[in-house]
C-alpha cells in the first residue's frame, strides 16, 4: 500500500479557477520548501476527494506544474516533487551580461606585479582631471581606433564604466521630463537611469534592422520635436541583437540632422573593426555622442569607460561629468594603461572573440528556430516571444533553477507587442551553459506546443 502524503493544500480564495488556485497552492509551497524535494505529492483522485474537484481538475494542474518541472511523475510510484528547495539552491545565472572569462589569474598577477615595480605616485596622490589623465585618454582613442572610429583624445572623456558614460551622456544632451527616443525593447539600465533622471522613455518598434526609422520620424513629428535626444545600440543591440544596417545608419543621421535631434550610439559589444558597418559616430561625428567600454570587452571588474562627445558639448559633458564623480580610479586606469601597452587587452579580447564563437555556435544549435540569428556571434541572444510567453517562460526557467532577463526589465512600454527573453551565454561555465539551454530547449518547445492558459505562480 502506497504512503499517503500529509500534505494539505491551502487554496486561495479568489475568482480563478480551480486549477489556478491548486497549481499557485503547489507553486508556493514547493518554491518556499514547504514541500521539499522528492516528496510524494496527494493521488489524483485522493486529492479530488479531498477538495471536492473534478478529477480532470487535478489532473490539469499536474501537469502544468510538470511542464514547468515543479513536479515530476513516477510511472507505478505516483507524483513528487521535482524541485529542490530555493532557498538552498544553487541557479545558473543566464541573466548577467558578461563576456567569457578570458583573462587569467597569472596574467592579472603579472600586470599588477609591474604596475607595484613602478608606481607613478603622482597619479595617486592628487585627484586626476576628471575627464581622465592625457596619456590615458590618448591610448583609449588609440584602442577606438583600432575599433575603426577616429577619436581625438581632447573629445574622449574616461569615465567608469559604460553606464557612468550613458549617465553623462544623457545628462550632457537631455533635460529633465524632456523625451529620450529609444528601441521599443532596449538596455533595462538605460531604462533604469532614464527614471532616475526623470525622462520620458518614448519606444519606437523595431525590425530586423534594430530602430524603425520611419516610425521614429513619424513620433518625432507628433510631438513637434525640435532637439532631444535618440538612444540606440546599432550592433548586437541589447536585448534584440538586431544589426543596424548602413543604409538604415544613414536614413537615422538623415532624420535626427534635419530636426537638430542628437544621438548617443552605444557601440559595447563590437569587438573588432568592421569596416562594413561603420558606426554612427564616424559617419556623423557632430551630432553622436559615442559610448563604449574596455569592462565588457576585457573584463567586468575593469570599471573603464569612454563617452566620445562632439566639440561643441565637450564642456557641457565635462560639468555633468564632475557632477557624477570626481575620476576614474587611477588603480583602474594604470591596468588599463598596462593592457593597453603591452598586448594584454587585443589577446584577451582575441580570447573572447573566439569564446564568443563557440558558445554561440552552441546556443544556435541546441534552441534552434527558438532564438534570433542576427548572423554575428554576441555573449547575449535573443528569443522571441509574445509578452505573456515570454513571462510564461521566464518563471519556468527560474523555477528550473536558471535565471534569466527579465523580460519587463527590457520593456519600454507595457503596450509593446515585441517582447522575448535575452539569455547572456558568456558568464557561466560551459558545461553549466549547455545543460541549462537543454533545459531552455524544453521549456520553448512545450510553450510553443502548447500554450498555458494560466497565468504563472507568483513568487
Amino acid at each position: 500500500m502506497r504512503e499517503r502524503s500529509p500534505w494539505q493544500p491551502r487554496l486561495a480564495q479568489n475568482s480563478t479557477s480551480p486549477t489556478d488556485q491548486l497549481v499557485q497552492a503547489l507553486s508556493e509551497d514547493i518554491l518556499s520548501g514547504l514541500l521539499s524535494h522528492g516528496a510524494r505529492l496527494p493521488a489524483h483522485r485522493n486529492l479530488a476527494d479531498t477538495l471536492g474537484f473534478a478529477l480532470g481538475t487535478v489532473t490539469k494542474a499536474y501537469g502544468i506544474l510538470e511542464k514547468r518541472g515543479l513536479v515530476r511523475s513516477v510511472k507505478g510510484s505516483g507524483m513528487f516533487v521535482a524541485l529542490a528547495n530555493s532557498r538552498n539552491r544553487t541557479f545558473i545565472d543566464l541573466s548577467q551580461n558578461t563576456p567569457p572569462a578570458a583573462l587569467t589569474s597569472r596574467s592579472l598577477s603579472t600586470t599588477l606585479t609591474t604596475i607595484a615595480r613602478r608606481p607613478d605616485m603622482d597619479m595617486f596622490n592628487t585627484y586626476a582631471p576628471a575627464a581622465g589623465h592625457d596619456e590615458h585618454r590618448r591610448l583609449l582613442a588609440q584602442w577606438f581606433n583600432g575599433l575603426g572610429i577616429p577619436a581625438d583624445y581632447q573629445q574622449l572623456i574616461l569615465t567608469n564604466g559604460a553606464q557612468h558614460a550613458l549617465s553623462v551622456a544623457l545628462s550632457t544632451v537631455c533635460e529633465p521630463f524632456g523625451r529620450l527616443y529609444v528601441e521599443a525593447q532596449t538596455y533595462s539600465g538605460l531604462i533604469q537611469l532614464s527614471r532616475l533622471l526623470k525622462l520620458t522613455l518614448v519606444g519606437i518598434p523595431m525590425d530586423d534592422e534594430g530602430m524603425d526609422v520611419s516610425a521614429l520620424e513619424r513620433s518625432l513629428d507628433e510631438h513637434a520635436e525640435k532637439g532631444g535626444a535618440v538612444y540606440v545600440t546599432p550592433l548586437l543591440q541589447s536585448p534584440s541583437t538586431r544589426i543596424m544596417s548602413l543604409a538604415r545608419r544613414l536614413e537615422l543621421i538623415r532624420v535626427c540632422r534635419e530636426r537638430g535631434i542628437t544621438i548617443i550610439e552605444d557601440d559595447v559589444y563590437r569587438l573588432g573593426r568592421d569596416a562594413g558597418l561603420p558606426q554612427i559616430a564616424r559617419l556623423a561625428p557632430d551630432i553622436t555622442l559615442y559610448v563604449n567600454s574596455l569592462s565588457k570587452i576585457l573584463n567586468p571588474a575593469l570599471r573603464i569607460g569612454g563617452l566620445l562627445v562632439p566639440e561643441a558639448l565637450y564642456s557641457r559633458a565635462e560639468s555633468m561629468l564632475r557632477a557624477t564623480a570626481m575620476m576614474v580610479s587611477p588603480l583602474s586606469s594604470a591596468i588599463m594603461e598596462q593592457w593597453l601597452v603591452d598586448g594584454t587587452a587585443e589577446t584577451v579580447t582575441l580570447a573572447i572573440e573566439q569564446e564568443t564563437k563557440r558558445r554561440y555556435e552552441l546556443a544556435t544549435d541546441i534552441l534552434g528556430a527558438h532564438v534570433y540569428r542576427s548572423g554575428q556571434p554576441s555573449f547575449h541572444i535573443w528569443m522571441p516571444f509574445s509578452r505573456e510567453e515570454a513571462q510564461s517562460f521566464y518563471k519556468a526557467a527560474l523555477a528550473a533553477g536558471i535565471k534569466v532577463t527579465a523580460p519587463a526589465s527590457t520593456e519600454v512600454s507595457e503596450q509593446s507587442d515585441q517582447s522575448g527573453i535575452r539569455l547572456c551565454i558568456g558568464g557561466t561555465e560551459f558545461d553549466q551553459l549547455t545543460q541549462a539551454l537543454l533545459t531552455l530547449r524544453g521549456i520553448a518547445e512545450q510553450l510553443k506546443q502548447q500554450p498555458d492558459p494560466f497565468p504563472l505562480f507568483r513568487l
